[in-house]
């Protein structure tokens, strides 16, 4: 019988993992360099997009540009650091039709971190930076009455929504487990859900805000924590204190998406090969 290794050999193990990453994508330097220059891209293309916007029109939703840009800094750099972290999940479907799976769970250790440790792609480091800068920049120029209350939210709003959208990534991966053609449904949530979150929820309306804002929970990502950080009443009604509920939004998330990853993996046969 196989033993399992313990917890410190285990941290030895996606140290490793980690490292062989790190040294096989920067062996390579110059390669590396322009990798990190060219990722800036799409975090860079989200934000020309709103100030393009506001280009022809003083308010968008009922919110000025800095406003605006609150939210899209915080959505962001929720998006770009999850997909740094976990975005590579979305190769599970590849995975399960190579077999590749079957080797990563018959090995001693936990599969999704060696999932997400196999091909981690620090390239993207690039979007989450500027996904801070502009996070940061935007804070600053928005006139934000701080209180240590609004200093906590501050910290605490983009790490729930890294959390928020690395569930999502994991959460939409999980169903290659039962139809490994599920590319297109996944990147509707993902990559959907970062052009949502980019602008106030309120130039959408009717069942599709309804469901995407708040009944999937992207909401909270950007739009409700911005309104708390800005001292803003919701245009839309709800209570005060809606955002302030981006942290437990997101550990409901990851709850959800923690469980569809067991009973996806329990529910895999092997390819066989």
């Amino acid at each position: 019988m196989t033993r399992r290794a313990h917890p410190p050999g285990r941290l030895a193990a996606y140290r490793a993992l980690l490292g062989a990453q790190a040294r096989s994508q920067t062996a390579y330097r110059t390669s590396f360099v322009v990798d990190l220059v060219g990722n800036v891209g799409a975090t860079l293309f989200d934000v020309v997009t709103v100030l393009v916007l506001f280009g022809v029109t003083r308010e968008l939703g009922g919110f000025t540009l800095r406003e605006a840009m609150v939210m899209v800094g915080l959505s962001a750099f929720a998006f770009a650091t999850a997909d740094l972290l976990v975005g590579n999940i979305e190769r599970l479907p590849r995975y399960v039709r190579t077999g590749l799976l079957d080797a990563v769970l018959v090995r001693p250790l936990g599969a999704l971190p060696q999932l997400l440790l196999m091909d981690l792609p620090l390239r993207k480091v690039s979007r989450a930076a500027l996904g801070l800068s502009v996070l940061a920049v935007a804070v600053a120029s928005a006139g934000v009455d701080w209180t240590p209350g609004r200093v906590a939210l501050l910290l605490l709003a983009p790490v729930a929504g890294v959390v928020f959208f690395g569930s999502i990534f994991v959460a939409t991966a999980t169903v290659s487990f039962y139809w490994t053609e599920s590319g297109e449904l996944a990147n509707s949530l993902t990559y959907g859900g970062r052009d949502f979150t980019s602008y106030p929820v309120t130039v959408y309306g009717g069942w599709f805000r309804a469901l995407f804002a708040y009944g999937t929970g992207f909401a909270f990502v950007s739009y409700q924590p911005a309104l708390a950080l800005l001292g803003r009443a919701d245009p839309l009604g709800l209570p005060a204190w809606a955002g302030w509920a981006s942290p437990a939004v997101a550990l409901v998330a990851a709850a959800g998406a923690a469980v569809a990853w067991r009973v996806g993996v329990r529910h895999y046969r092997s390819t066989g090969s």
